[in-house]
């Protein structure tokens, strides 16, 4: 190699070198800047109550009781009247807010004990100021399956809890926030859709996931003049479309 390719070559080196350094500081400042700021007085910027689907376990549970922590009091939907009761007590007896509850099996969306169950969450946030909604309710099986071998009844089930129910749940919620002017959707979506082209053998739960970050990219620009945030959580904690709040929860 003569001495002016080896120089090209570092030079290079130096350049790739440069740029690597410079993306990883802006990173790095914006990190900082985030994990640094004030937080946010949810109850004031958005409103006092907040809808949670699946409250009951998992990252749901964990909101929750982050929302109730911020002094948000709370609408909790989930298929379990037991787990519900459990967890309304808890938030309650913790933190000293408000809870309603609402029994609805998600899966039934579009059915006539669905739609009774729409016509209740209805009525438990008439006249609250809900300000903030979580989509966090979600079904993953059948997984690692052929979809020709998947039982059909499951992966209905799934397309019915991920994509219609939670585009339900968001439209009942939606005109109250737009009548106020104000609100936060935070919907839960999964790096199966985000991270990688393709996942094999999940076929139809990255394609609901991939639906809810389609759903919330052109929900926050349809609503963003109307003061209501939009953000989907994927499991690297990378918003998608306007960062409404961090939870730094994972899937």
């Amino acid at each position: 190699m003569t001495e002016s390719v080896q120089a090209w070559f570092f030079l290079l080196l130096a350049f790739v070198g440069g740029v690597s350094a410079a993306a990883f500081s802006f990173r790095l400042l914006g990190y900082l800047a985030v994990s640094l700021r004030r937080p946010r007085d949810l109850r004031r910027r958005y409103g006092a109550w907040a809808v949670v689907t699946g409250p009951t376990s998992g990252i749901g549970r964990s909101v929750a009781l982050k929302l109730a922590r911020k002094g948000l009091n709370l609408v909790l939907l989930d298929l379990s009247a037991a787990n519900l009761q459990e967890t309304s007590d808890m938030i309650r007896s913790r933190h000293g807010v408000k809870t309603r509850t609402v029994v609805f099996d998600l899966s039934l969306v579009g059915t006539p004990q669905g739609d009774d169950s729409m016509r209740r969450l209805r009525a438990a946030i008439d006249g609250l100021d809900v300000g903030v909604l979580v989509n966090n309710a979600g079904v993953a099986r059948p997984s690692v399956a052929y979809l020709h071998e998947a039982d059909v009844e499951l992966w209905v089930r799934m397309l019915k809890v991920n994509l219609w129910a939670l585009t339900e749940v968001t439209a009942a919620v939606l005109p109250g926030m737009v009548e106020r002017g104000r609100g936060a959707v935070l919907n839960m979506g999964s790096a199966s859709s985000e991270a990688i082209p393709s996942f094999p053998l999940n076929t139809i739960y990255a394609s609901t996931k991939r639906y809810v970050a389609k759903f919330s990219r052109s929900l926050y620009v349809e609503y963003r003049n109307k003061g209501i945030d939009v953000q989907c959580q994927v499991t690297h904690n990378q918003p998608i479309s306007r960062p409404a709040f961090k939870f730094h929860q994972q899937e």
